[in-house]
C-alpha cells in the first residue's frame, strides 16, 4: 500500500528567491538524511534474494561412461 501523494493545499504566495532558498533547503535536508542513514537506506533497498535450492544434487551417482 503506497502512501498517498503530498499535496500543497493553498500554498502561499512567495518570491523567485524564496522558492529558490525554500527548494535549497529542502534539498540540504534530503541530502543530511541520506547521509545520516545511509547504511539503513542501503540495507533497505538491497535486493531480497530468497535461498534457492541446487538443482543439481552431487550426492546422486555418476552413470557409467
Amino acid at each position: 500500500m503506497h502512501p498517498p501523494p503530498l499535496l500543497l493545499v493553498d500554498p502561499p504566495d512567495v518570491s523567485d528567491e524564496a522558492a529558490s532558498e525554500i527548494l535549497n533547503f529542502l534539498y540540504e535536508l534530503v541530502n543530511a538524511v541520506e547521509d545520516h542513514y545511509a547504511n539503513q537506506l542501503r540495507r533497505y533497498h538491497q535486493p531480497k534474494t530468497s535461498p534457492q535450492s541446487d538443482p543439481v544434487d552431487f550426492d546422486d551417482e555418476l552413470p557409467p561412461f
